[in-house]
């Protein structure tokens, strides 16, 4: 089992990466082979950091040969993607946005069709902002033809949309425990779904 974990916040070390790399650590003492991608790194090196559909059908000219082209190709080998933002302005970051934008030729040649997918996102208070961000991230997911995971347990609460933490994260007692809760869910369901992807 692979697990691909994406970093949406424009920091490489900060409460997303943090998260996310908690979800991922989780899924490796499951069994799971994972690896986090920064997506901010990876985007700011395009010559273009956002899509202009240049092409109708996409044909990922704008990206070939570049980190954002490896990242996918990482992404297609992969079983389930956790995808981390923080609360920007009630949403993702324009990263993690923009990344997503270039998946047109990804969701027309079904590379991350019935992949697992979780959402995890950091606000700046309690209530900031998570779950809005959350659900954009339910979006990217379900335009791509992902299978996502939220709670599913009846003796253990993922959270109901994905994990939310209020910063600092890693003080964030609740949030830790819905990223050890979710990871268990997640790689539960990415044996479950092994036999309908195409990897």
């Amino acid at each position: 089992m692979y697990i691909v974990g994406l970093n949406g916040s424009p920091n490489m070390e900060g409460n997303t990466s943090f998260l996310t790399g908690r979800v991922l650590e989780e899924c490796s003492k499951l069994g799971a082979r994972t690896i986090l991608l920064d997506i901010g790194k990876i985007m700011g090196e395009q010559k273009c950091g956002y899509c202009t559909v240049c092409s109708n059908p996409c044909t990922g000219s704008c990206y070939k040969g570049t980190s954002l082209e490896e990242a996918f190709e990482l992404m297609k080998k992969a079983d389930g993607i956790v995808i981390g933002s923080p609360v920007y302005f009630g949403s993702v970051s324009a990263q993690l946005k923009a990344m997503f934008d270039k998946t047109r030729k990804a969701r027309v040649n079904k590379w991350f069709y019935n992949k697992v997918g979780l959402g995890v996102s950091v606000g700046n208070a309690r209530f900031g902002g998570q779950e809005a961000a959350l659900k954009a991230m339910h979006d990217m997911m379900l335009v791509n033809g992902m299978i996502i995971v939220g709670d599913g347990y009846i003796d253990d609460d993922c959270g109901h949309h994905g994990v939310c933490a209020m910063r600092p994260a890693r003080e964030d007692e609740n949030a830790v425990k819905r990223a050890v809760i979710s990871a268990k869910r997640m790689v539960e369901v990415c044996k479950a779904t092994e036999g309908i992807r195409f990897n």
